[in-house]
This record gives C-alpha cells, sequence and structure tokens, in this order.
C-alpha cells in the first residue's frame, strides 16, 4: 500500500501499516449505526482507545471537535484530545507533540483540505504522525478534506459535470500518507468522476480513488483496501494507458484516455492495491 516517501525530509521508507488507515468520503453516519466511526474507534483500541481529533480543516474547529468528541466518548473511549490547532506554530508545540504520541487513533475532520495541508504540512507534528502511520502504532482516519490531503498529490478543488479537461481539476501537494493513491471524496454524490479522471491524467502512475459520502475505502497493512459503508468506493487505474491527448490540450479541451481500469467497490469488496486487481 505505502510503499514509497514522498515528503520532503522523509528518509524512512514506509511500510505496510499494522493497523489501518480510514479514507472516509464525507457526510458518514453520525447519529444512528456509525458503523464507520465505529470501525475507527474499535480499529484504535475499543474501549482502550485514545483518540486524538483534529478540526484544523474546519472553519468552526471548536464546534467540529466537540461533535466528534461526544460521539468517541458516548462509543466508550479511555481519552479523547482535540487538537485544536489552527496555526502552524502549534504544530511545533512540544505539549502537543507529547500529547499525541499518547493517541492510539487520530482522526482529520472535515472542510477545506487546502487550510489543513497549510497548517500541518512538513511541521514536526505531522511527520511525526506520519512516521507513527507508517511503523503501524496508530490508526488514522480522515472524512472529506482530511480524505483529500491523504495522497502526495491533492485535488484541492474543481468543478463537475464536464468532459474530463484540465480545467475541471485544481491540484495541490497532499500529506503523502497514502502517496500512490489521488483520493476524491463526496464522489458520485457531487458527480466528480471526470474531476478524478482529469487528475489521474495528470499523474497516470497514481490509483485514483473516489469515494461516496458515508463511505470508506479502509486500507489495511496488507495493501488491501476493503469498502464500508453505504455508497460506493471508485478505483480509477490508468498503469496501463495506451493513449491520452493531455499533454497537449489546451485548458478547457476534453481529454482522451486509452485503456483505463475501472472497479466501483460496494461494501464488503476489496482491491489489492499492490497487484492493482480486485479480490474475489
Amino acid at each position: 500500500m505505502i510503499q514509497v516517501a514522498s515528503q520532503i525530509h522523509v528518509t524512512e521508507t514506509p511500510r505496510f501499516t499494522k493497523t489501518a488507515i480510514l479514507v472516509i468520503g464525507g457526510a458518514e453516519d453520525k447519529v444512528h449505526g456509525r458503523e464507520i466511526l465505529h470501525t475507527f474507534f474499535c480499529r484504535s483500541g475499543d474501549i482502550n482507545a485514545r483518540i486524538g481529533i483534529i478540526p484544523s480543516a474546519s472553519r468552526e474547529p471548536a464546534v467540529i471537535g466537540d461533535r466528534y468528541q461526544t460521539i468517541f466518548a458516548e462509543m466508550g473511549a479511555e481519552k479523547i484530545q482535540v487538537f485544536d490547532i489552527r496555526e502552524r506554530e502549534q504544530a511545533s508545540d512540544p505539549q502537543i507533540q507529547k500529547d499525541m504520541e499518547e493517541c492510539t487513533g487520530v482522526f482529520m475532520t472535515g472542510g477545506d483540505q487546502l487550510r489543513l495541508w497549510g497548517i500541518l504540512a512538513e511541521t514536526p507534528l505531522m511527520e511525526r504522525l506520519r512516521h507513527r502511520v507508517w511503523r503501524g502504532e496508530l490508526t488514522l482516519a480522515g472524512t472529506s478534506a482530511g480524505a483529500a490531503v491523504m495522497g502526495h498529490h491533492m485535488i484541492a478543488g474543481g468543478g463537475s459535470g464536464e468532459s474530463p479537461n484540465r480545467s475541471l481539476v485544481d491540484m495541490a501537494t497532499g500529506l503523502g500518507l497514502i502517496p500512490e493513491a489521488i483520493v476524491d471524496q463526496h464522489f458520485h454524490n457531487r458527480n466528480r468522476m471526470s474531476r478524478l479522471l482529469s487528475a489521474i491524467a495528470a499523474y497516470p502512475d497514481k490509483i485514483g480513488i473516489g469515494i461516496d459520502e458515508d463511505t470508506c475505502a479502509l486500507f489495511e497493512r496488507d495493501g488491501i483496501l476493503n469498502a464500508i459503508g453505504k455508497g460506493t468506493v471508485t478505483i480509477v487505474d490508468a498503469c496501463q494507458l495506451s493513449r491520452t491527448n493531455y499533454p497537449g490540450v489546451a485548458a478547457t479541451d476534453p481529454i482522451s484516455l486509452h485503456n483505463v481500469s475501472l472497479h466501483v467497490l460496494c461494501h464488503g469488496d476489496r482491491y489489492n492495491m499492490k497487484e492493482r486487481s480486485v479480490v474475489y
């Protein structure tokens, strides 16, 4: 799953995590069954879980942080702490780093992925968090914006409903937690297939992962992606791409993509990220 370190200043080659990474398409059920959130809670240690919540992507971090704190408290987590980090300087605070070190699970909320990246990227806190995730020392989850930042290349914004084209997607650098993936969220709910195809046209060596609302792509230590939830996880794989006009077209011209693999996973379906194939 995670094989190549992509961020500056990171020299260690990451290994498959012993614990899971949960990439959530947003709008996950917070009221009824809470299947996805409960999966994160269990993977973080169940009643022994020590959960850290990072609401930095949100415009109302205190409000959203309190909401998730209440949810995980109701589930019975041993300890929950909201890391209300609003400035990059806070990500260098030794006390915050010490508190994060005690977490068995970290949850990044939704909001604006550029805001989240701007606060956390290449900070001591983020470097240590990435290191612990790669070593399998904690479970990590991100929803909506918290999902978008998972790849080395990140979809920062864009449109929908058009044919794939350069202007349809705004790309930026992500946090590199799953460097071989480009993640899009609220996927079919907001008609973002063309946006993901446009991103993959620019980076055909990456695996495009589009995740619907109340749906999760759960990455296991052995490189297996599990689909969980009510919607679908869409996989776009251009490793066998035979032709594209991407390098020569204008910003609003349609993009051609030949010989691209598409997989749509429902709850319980699995995909091998290493072999780039569905697991039957």
